[in-house]
């Protein structure tokens, strides 16, 4: 399935999500839409130099930038506010509530820029929209599979249909484990390294069972049964069990499924009647979780096995 990406975040969500307070705001800011994870503190532009200058990313302006305007001459301030004003940017923040100035004011009525202020620090601002606009612009794709946080760690089950996924996902829930999605799993590169999975909103926190249709996980086992997003850090493929078939007895095999270009650690477990899968993967989980934290079984037996061997 191709990846596809979200394409742009309405400008209003990010004033929501970040309780942004208006300085100005256009009569058509429920249209306006931003494009860019990247986001530019203005300080060369304000100097005159625009090359590579972007007006669809969000400019911030903070201490830095308001010391350089407070230094210069009226006359020339207005001239290099103006300049800047010009290029129309998408939106313009101020942060740590300085107090903005005048004819900033004035010429983002004239040219119709949204322009809002917030208390957060310059920096803490910056990382923390920008990582807003990841979520909100990454690449996604829907994969048919369960979604469950098994000791805070996101797994990822797919499989062919009726091979028990949305049963082992019950089975972990009643165990206290939590699910993020079943049947139709959203996943988000948000960064070089992360991938993020949640349910489309229309199925989020219901369950299919074959037998008893659909139920509403949240209501059935309460609030903490669920959860709206969760990295995914192991995918486990359950297949049916085939007699003859060499599993890997050991761990020692080093398995990855590859997801929006990025390697995320895997295991393949068959599937036969009388196998307690939800137990096996709460074992997956916390061993997944020591490789996490340096420390691999399989190979730390191995080793032991070789010396005994040499002995």
């Amino acid at each position: 399935m191709e990846a596809k990406t979200n394409g742009y975040v309405m400008l209003t969500k990010l004033i929501d999500e970040f309780k942004l307070e208006s300085i100005y705001a256009p009569e058509n800011l429920n249209e306006i839409k931003i494009t860019r994870t990247e986001i530019h503190r203005p300080g060369l532009p304000l100097t005159g130099f625009f090359d590579y200058f972007d007006p669809e990313r969000i400019q911030i302006l903070g201490r830095v930038e308001s010391i350089y305007l407070e230094k210069l001459s009226p006359e020339e301030r207005y001239s290099k506010i103006r300049a800047f004003m010009e290029k129309k940017p998408v939106c313009i923040i101020i942060a740590r509530d300085l107090t903005p100035f005048p004819e900033m004011t004035e010429m983002a009525k004239e040219f119709g820029i949204p322009f809002f202020t917030t208390s957060i620090s310059t920096n803490s601002f910056v990382s923390s929209i920008i990582a807003s606009l990841n979520v909100h612009l990454a690449p996604t794709i829907t994969r048919h599979g369960v979604l469950v946080e098994v000791y805070g760690l996101g797994i990822l089950m797919l499989g062919d249909s009726g091979i028990g996924k949305s049963e082992t996902a019950i089975e972990l829930i009643k165990r206290g484990h939590r699910l993020i999605a079943d049947d139709a799993v959203e996943i988000s590169k948000v960064s070089e390294k992360t991938l993020v999975g949640k349910a489309p909103e229309i199925i989020r926190y219901y369950m299919e069972l074959r037998g008893i249709g659909i139920v509403d996980i949240r209501r059935i086992f309460g609030i903490g049964s669920v959860k709206e997003s969760e990295k995914i850090q192991l995918i486990v493929k359950l297949e049916p069990w085939v007699e003859g078939k060499l599993y890997d007895r050991m761990g020692l095999e080093n398995e990855n499924y590859n997801i929006l270009g990025l390697d995320i650690p895997a295991i393949t477990i068959p599937v036969r009647p009388g196998r307690n899968l939800a137990v096996i993967l709460e074992i997956a989980a916390m061993n997944a979780r020591l490789k996490l934290q340096g420390y691999n079984t399989a190979e730390e037996f191995n080793k032991k096995l070789e010396q005994i061997y040499k002995g």
